[in-house]
């Protein structure tokens, strides 16, 4: 497994990251453009799996971009309708099932009767 943390800022339009503990770098026109670029460069140093990345503003002009590569299937994610890779190539524990949805009650309209009076008396 791979983990590349990037330092990205910005300076004149361009954008361009230096790798914190490493020697990969890059620069593009846009951060969509530098992430992509930085996800191929860090493919080409280790492309032992799948690929997860994260890229957050720190001010409009720097961010922190971080590709991980081979972590598994993301098993650490909550709240996702998907099984994790492993549960779906039949590698881990079956997905609990899900409980059985509860019969709903019909509630019925209580008449100007029931009230003791009426709307329109």
């Amino acid at each position: 497994m791979g983990v590349f943390t990037f330092v990205c800022r910005s300076s004149g339009g361009e954008w361009s990251a230096k790798q914190l503990s490493g020697d990969l770098e890059g620069s593009a026109a846009s951060t969509f453009a530098l992430q992509r670029l930085l996800v191929q460069a860090a493919l080409a140093v280790d492309s032992s799996g799948a690929v997860q990345s994260s890229f957050s503003m720190v001010s409009p002009a720097s961010a922190v971009f971080q590709v991980i590569i081979g972590g598994g299937g993301g098993g650490a994610f909550i709240g996702g309708g998907t099984p994790s890779v492993g549960a779906a190539a039949g590698g881990g524990a079956a997905a609990p099932e899900a409980p059985p949805a509860e019969e709903k009650k019909e509630e019925k309209e209580e008449s100007d009767d029931d009230m003791g009076f009426s709307l329109f008396d």
